[in-house]
């Protein structure tokens, strides 16, 4: 082929290319992170705007920066009737000569579960986490997918979800699923009992890994590692997790125990919290209070003690008011470090929260009387303002079942179509 015609060619494609490849619309999500084509403006929103907050929620959960380096596209498209063999979910995670690429393609139908959406866009964040700092893998490696019990462990822990149900099936649950056994589970071969049992148990056990000595980053750095993990997920846990070490089997029953005994969706209020945070830190050790601990060597029954007062400020914590929370997690992670013998610069350490503990009692001892104080002088009748929200929240109780989110509100609206 000679050059002239050669360059008639290339110039051919290059004009059918522009007349008949118009780019399809898409839209960009606020971090830049999801590209989303597909569908209508609106929907489009929507789903930017889901995966924007599960990634959000995600962030706040690990403690971590928004430091993606990956982009995740997102197609939508409508099922159609001639091809129901197509799958809701579909996601491509590959290696291109331009680095990874991560794409979920999404069905939508009547039949579309929301959750399911949230999901699969917790798993790209997921492996986008994963491989980031992997972006040149050879051809034909295989890719880890994140564990089945971290993502619905994370999805349990995003705020405002229910738990309720997650707490009442380990408390009806006929016996305990040992740890070693429940991390090998396949939930895709559960029946709904057992999916909901592994649901439970998979929220127990990502709030047990968050709720230790430096949780949130230990979690953040087992799912960087994930990539070298072995095939025996229990000795990678143990790898980031050092607590798992000495025995893990009875770790994880007592945190199943202690899950059936309190219920961590009601939140204690300021006031509750901070009694019992009282009591749990005037519990003497051997007749001696812990700033006295502090200041000297300790003994091996104060240090079994020690364990047991990290052990119960540990699940305070997660029932602690937000408020009092960010103390309560320093009051363990003291009494962590003394029980192994660590007491440099402790005294101060307790003598500084100590005081912010005070100071924080007494300004919320301040707002609640000028909140009761306004209650009985200024509010002498209702101003009707709220009336439709409330009415909007009796309603919204009766149809709890109903999801109203942008993206179900869509999908529902599908659904109708569908069925006229």
């Amino acid at each position: 082929m000679t050059m002239e015609r050669a360059a008639i060619l290339i110039s051919a494609l290059f004009t059918w290319h522009v007349l008949y490849a118009a780019p399809t619309k898409h839209s960009v999500s606020p971090s830049r992170q999801f590209i989303i084509y597909g569908a209508d403006a609106a929907l489009r929103g929507a789903v930017s705007d889901l995966a924007e907050r599960t990634k959000a929620d995600f962030l706040v959960l690990l403690r971590q920066r928004d430091n993606w380096t990956v982009p995740i596209v997102v197609n939508l498209q409508l099922q159609q009737a001639n091809l129901p063999e197509i799958p809701p979910a579909d996601f491509r995670f590959s290696q291109t000569g331009f680095g990874l690429k991560l794409q979920l393609d999404l069905t939508l139908s009547e039949k579309l579960d929301s959750s399911l959406i949230e999901r699969e866009l917790l798993r790209a964040i997921l492996l986008e986490m994963i491989y980031r700092k992997e972006s040149h893998l050879a051809a034909g490696t295989v890719f880890v997918e994140p564990p089945d019990w971290l993502l619905d462990g994370v999805l349990a822990l995003a705020p405002g979800r229910d738990r309720e149900y997650l707490l009442e099936a380990l408390t009806t649950a006929n016996k305990t699923v040992p740890l070693e056994r429940f991390l090998r589970q396949r939930p895709e071969l559960l029946d709904s009992a057992g999916r909901v049992l592994y649901r439970a148990h998979s929220f127990a056990l990502v709030q047990m890994f968050i709720d230790g000595r430096d949780g949130p980053g230990r979690l953040a750095q087992y799912i960087g590692h994930l990539p070298d993990a072995s095939n025996e997920p229990l000795t990678n846990l143990k790898a980031h997790f050092p607590f798992l070490v000495a025995d893990a089997e009875g770790t994880w029953q007592l945190t199943l125990r202690r899950a059936r005994n309190f219920q961590t969706y009601q939140l204690l209020t300021f006031a509750e919290s901070d009694q019992r945070l009282a009591e749990l830190l005037s519990v003497k050790i051997s007749q001696a209070a812990l700033d006295d601990l502090a200041k000297r060597k300790i003994s091996p029954g104060e240090k079994t003690a020690l364990s047991q007062l990290n052990r119960d400020l540990l699940v305070f914590v997660a029932q602690a008011n937000p408020v009092l929370r960010p103390i309560a997690r320093e009051y363990e992670q003291i009494t962590a470090l003394l029980a192994r013998g660590k007491r440099r610069g402790v005294a101060k350490h307790l003598s500084h929260l100590d005081a912010t503990r005070k100071q924080l009692a007494a300004r919320m001892s301040d707002i609640d009387d000028y909140m009761n104080w306004f209650e009985a002088t200024q509010m002498k009748n209702g101003s009707g303002n709220f009336a439709d929200y409330l009415k909007a929240v009796d309603q919204s109780q009766i149809s709890a079942s109903k999801r109203h989110d942008p993206l179900s509100v869509y999908v529902d609206a599908l659904e109708d179509q569908f069925e006229n």
